[in-house]
């Protein structure tokens, strides 16, 4: 019998669920202006696991890559969330990426 299919099925809910964490405590403390750096940077991670030997390696690499390149789109929506009162809004002012005035000239992306 081969479980590998049923084990990566459960690790991939649970790093899934971690995404809905991230994203929630990702945008209280860092703001949207950060989703090209996280969707980049799991973008880079699905590409990696191209080149994994490991089936196991390649498979937890590219869902934690396709997990971030999916919450760096959700970072707009969980804004919109914390101002209608959903989550809690920070108050302090949030730190502000590299180049954060071209970025607000783009369209963040929408799943």
């Amino acid at each position: 019998m081969n479980l590998f299919g049923l084990a990566i099925g459960f690790i991939a809910l649970a790093i899934i669920g971690l995404g809905f964490f991230w994203v929630i405590r990702g945008e209280y403390y860092f703001g949207v202006l950060w989703w090209p750096y996280i969707l980049g940077f799991g973008l880079l991670l699905i590409l990696s696991s191209l080149f994994i030997a490991s089936v196991w390696g390649s498979a937890l690499l590219g869902i934690v890559g396709a997990s971030l390149a999916w919450g760096s789109t959700e970072l707009k929506d969980q804004s919109r969330r914390a101002e209608l009162g959903w989550y809690p809004v920070n108050q302090k002012p949030k730190p502000q990426p590299p180049l954060a005035n071209k970025i607000k000239k783009l369209k963040a992306p929408n799943l």
